[in-house]
C-alpha cells in the first residue's frame, strides 16, 4: 500500500507537489507531467474511493485535500457533528495511490478568521440544495477556489480536479466557476458509487439505522424508474415517480425535478413526450434524522 505524504501548509504543498512534478518529468522528458486535486471534507468513502482511482489513471501526481469547510456550514451544530477521520482516510488515500495529502487547519485556509470577500454562486445557487442551505454554495466555491490556487502546479503541468456526480449542483456550479473566471484548470466528474442495494455512496448514511436504510432505497428506485423510460425513449412520467417516493414511509419528500444539466433550470415535461435531449433528475427527501440527495443523468 502505498503512503501518501501528508502536509499541513501552503508552502509545505507547493514544494511537494514541485518535487513531484520534478520527478515525473524526469521520469518521461517527452511529455508535460499532469497534476490532480481531488478536494473533500474526510470521512472518506468508497465513493471517494472511485474518485482517487480516476485521478490515479489519468496523472502523474495525485493530491487530495482533506479539509472541513466551515464556510458550507449554516448551522454550527453540523459543523461539529460532522465526522473527522484523518487517521481512517490517510489509510484510504494509501490504498487508492493517492501522493499527497493536503490538510490543512482552519487557520491556514483562513489566515484571521472568515474571510471578509467570498465569491457568489449566483442564481445558480439558491436553488434545490441552495434554497435549503442559504450561502452554502457560496462557501463551497470560495474554498474550492482557494484550493485550485493553493494546489495549482508551480511547474509547467496538466492540471486536473475531480468531484463526484453524486452532488450534482456542486459539479455544475464549479465547472461554471471554472469557465466564468477563467480557471486554468480540467474539472473532471465521476459517476455516483452506489452500494450493493443501490444507496448511492455518502458520509451520511452511516446515520442510518437498518429500517431507515431500506425505506432510503426508494430513491435510487424512483430515479431509475425514470432512467429506464429516458433510454427507452419513453415519456418520464415524473408524478409517478414522486408518488413512489411519497408513498414510502418514514421518507419526506423535499424536491424532486427534472433540470438541464448545465444551467440546473427545470425542463419542462410535455405530456406524452420523451425527452429531446439529455437531462438530469434531481432529488433530495429526508429519511428519519438524515437529510439525502441523489441524481441521475437521463439519457
Amino acid at each position: 500500500m502505498n503512503t501518501p505524504r501528508l502536509v499541513t501548509t501552503a508552502a509545505e504543498l507547493r514544494a511537494a507537489t514541485t518535487e513531484l512534478l520534478h520527478k515525473a518529468a524526469a521520469a518521461d522528458p517527452s511529455r508535460v507531467p499532469s497534476l490532480a486535486l481531488v478536494p473533500t471534507m474526510g470521512a472518506l468513502h468508497e465513493g471517494h474511493a472511485s474518485l482517487m482511482g480516476a485521478a490515479r489513471a489519468d496523472n502523474d501526481v495525485v493530491t487530495a485535500s482533506v479539509f472541513v469547510n466551515p464556510l458550507q456550514f449554516d448551522d454550527p451544530a453540523d459543523l461539529e457533528r460532522y465526522p473527522r477521520t484523518l487517521d481512517a482516510d490517510l489509510e484510504l488515500l494509501g490504498r487508492a495511490g493517492v501522493d499527497l495529502v493536503f490538510a490543512p487547519s482552519e487557520e491556514e485556509m483562513y489566515p484571521g478568521g472568515a474571510p471578509l470577500v467570498r465569491l457568489s454562486a449566483g442564481t445558480m445557487g439558491t436553488r434545490w440544495e441552495g434554497a435549503v442551505r442559504p450561502g452554502h454554495f457560496d462557501g463551497v466555491l470560495t474554498v474550492v477556489a482557494k484550493l485550485f490556487h493553493l494546489a495549482a502546479p508551480p511547474v509547467p503541468a496538466r492540471f486536473r480536479a475531480y468531484f463526484g456526480q453524486k452532488d450534482a449542483q456542486q459539479v455544475a456550479l464549479i465547472r461554471r466557476m471554472v469557465a466564468d473566471l477563467n480557471f486554468d484548470v480540467e474539472v473532471t466528474g465521476v459517476p455516483i458509487v452506489r452500494a450493493a442495494d443501490g444507496l448511492a455512496e455518502s458520509s451520511r448514511n452511516r446515520f442510518l439505522d437498518a429500517g431507515q436504510r431500506q425505506a432510503a432505497l426508494v430513491l435510487s428506485r424512483a430515479l431509475h424508474l425514470l432512467k429506464e423510460r429516458a433510454a427507452a425513449g419513453q415519456p418520464l412520467d415524473l408524478p409517478a415517480a414522486v408518488e413512489l417516493v411519497s408513498a414510502q414511509p418514514g421518507v419526506e419528500l423535499d424536491y424532486f425535478e427534472v433540470v438541464d444539466p448545465q444551467t440546473l433550470e427545470p425542463l419542462p415535461a410535455p405530456a406524452g413526450e420523451p425527452l429531446a435531449g439529455t437531462a438530469l433528475a434531481l432529488l433530495a427527501a429526508r429519511v428519519g434524522p438524515v437529510r439525502l440527495i441523489d441524481n441521475a443523468l437521463l439519457p
